[in-house]
């Protein structure tokens, strides 16, 4: 089968068009990412226990990781403009859920659908949104478009602890959904009237249903493997049983993809080097997101600040992030790839290791943790272009469209399982404190004595997010070329 695009029409209301495409990008950012600094306060008024608040938590980001290549290809086929639409009505009824959800019995299947649909969203509206952008806009136009669609994605990304806990303390953390169905309503008035834009096919289409069935399986009772072990017992059938299909189901998915003429994951990407460190690199820093939840929670539940405060201190990267994401533009120039790639790891890893000393004072503490936010968005500022690049340049055109959709594809699900494999370290080390008491043969804990058993679990999560660097620097160092400066086109 082979397509060729359909020539959009010319179309006068392309400012309003983009900045209705922001919308729905920072639908997702702002607000549905705003879990992993308000989930206590949600754990809290929902009666739920840790566990099942993680599998909330990072269930939005699976579900993105594992429908964002599908879809991505499917609005190619059934029309951009459609499936952003569809994205925007699958966030506001995710966010009705999450919004309205009671306490009680009521309260898991609310949330959990709630947020499977705000992942399912973010599918929809990422890849087609981006098909837009180059649709509609050509040369300097475009590159102004790109630079404004990733400043609603990573500036989103940086406010949404800061905008959540001020939302959560002031009006409480239901009104944050609320608001993003406003949002959505915004944006959907404002892309209306665009033309459609879509591919023509040549030729028999084949959805690869065997390809996406296996592959949700596989990571869906992963999923709950990573979350629901502890809670559940690791030698428990349930959980021996879940390790079973997640192998299973992971074997076939490799073997039909293999074999697929038409498979929505082209295995035969990952015979370039360069790309494959690369992917695997951002597969691992979008893992690290990690750290913010385990370090916002470690404040309030040890050192009983608020959403807001423990918010407020994020600030920085909020700054940092939207600052240096051209500046990372310029190192790819002037360097190549491989080294700001290396740097914005290294930085990284600096700012997870200052937001690690769980056993200082809180007022030490915060001094160190907002040096530190500031500089885990200088770092993956730093990273994010160079790495994109070093990826999408290294493959031929052909392959350009599938690279795209598995590389942002391991940004998802980097995020699902490195929020959800930190969280259950810290829930699991916190529930059983002689379990790391030897650390404090190690490391003198000042302060409050009470508070250990969550602080030392902090200490522990948070070596995990260092050691994730520590192999994404290996991934690079491995794979992507020493080069010398990228001319910009």
């Amino acid at each position: 089968m082979s397509t060729t695009a359909v020539q959009a029409p010319a179309y006068q209301g392309t400012d309003k068009l983009l900045y209705g495409i922001i919308m729905g990008v920072i639908a997702f950012w702002m607000f549905a990412q705003t879990t992993l600094n308000i989930a206590p306060d949600m754990q809290r008024e929902l009666g739920l226990d840790s566990s099942m608040m993680n599998i909330a938590v990072a269930i939005t980001a699976l579900f993105s990781g594992i429908f964002i290549v599908v879809v991505g290809g499917l609005a190619d086929r059934v029309g951009r403009v459609k499936v952003v639409n569809i994205g925007f009505f699958l966030n506001m009824a995710g966010s009705l859920l999450i919004g309205l959800a009671p306490t009680g019995d009521l309260a898991a299947p609310f949330l959990l659908v709630g947020r499977a649909l705000q992942g399912l969203s973010a599918a929809c509206i990422m890849p087609a949104s981006l098909a837009l952008v180059k649709t509609y806009w050509d040369g300097p136009a475009r590159q102004r478009a790109v630079s404004l669609w990733s400043i609603g994605s990573w500036g989103g990304s940086g406010v949404c602890s800061l905008f959540g806990g001020l939302v959560t303390a002031n009006f409480g953390w239901r009104y944050i959904f609320f608001a993003s169905i406003v949002v959505s309503v915004i944006g959907l008035l404002m892309i209306k009237g665009t033309p459609e834009s879509k591919v023509e096919s040549k030729g028999d289409y084949k959805f690869d249903f065997a390809g996406v069935v296996t592959f949700m399986i596989a990571m869906v009772a992963l999923q709950i493997v990573v979350t629901q072990g502890n809670k559940l017992g690791w030698m428990s059938p349930l959980i021996l049983s879940l390790i079973a299909v997640t192998v299973v189901f992971g074997s076939l998915f490799f073997r039909i993809e293999s074999t697929a003429a038409q498979g929505f994951v082209d295995f035969k990407l990952f015979r370039n080097s360069t790309y494959t460190g690369a992917t695997i690199s951002n597969f691992l820093l979008n893992g690290v997101a990690g750290t913010l939840l385990v370090s916002l929670q470690l404040v309030q539940l040890g050192g009983n600040m608020s959403a807001q405060d423990a918010g407020a201190l994020t600030l920085g990267y909020a700054i940092a992030i939207i600052a240096f994401i051209r500046v990372g533009e310029k190192l790819l120039q002037r360097f190549g790839a491989r080294k700001p790639m290396i740097w914005g790891c290294l930085i990284t890893g600096l700012a997870i290791l200052l937001l690690s000393p769980a056993n200082l004072l809180l007022a030490d503490y915060k001094i160190l943790a907002m040096i530190g936010y500031t500089l885990f968005g200088v770092g993956l500022a730093f990273y994010a272009t160079p790495s994109t690049d070093a990826a999408l340049s290294s493959l031929p055109a052909a392959q350009a469209g599938s690279g795209a959709g598995i590389y942002k594809m391991a940004s998802s699900l980097g995020a699902a399982f490195g929020v959800a494999i930190s969280a259950a370290i810290f829930t699991a080390l916190g529930a059983n404190p002689e379990s790391v008491s030897w650390l404090e043969g190690v490391i003198t804990f000042v302060g409050r004595q009470d508070n250990l058993a969550v602080r030392e679990a902090a200490i522990i999560a948070l070596m995990f997010n260092v050691f994730m660097v520590a192999v994404a620097i290996m991934s690079i160092m491995l794979t992507v070329p020493k080069a010398g400066p990228k001319k910009a086109s």
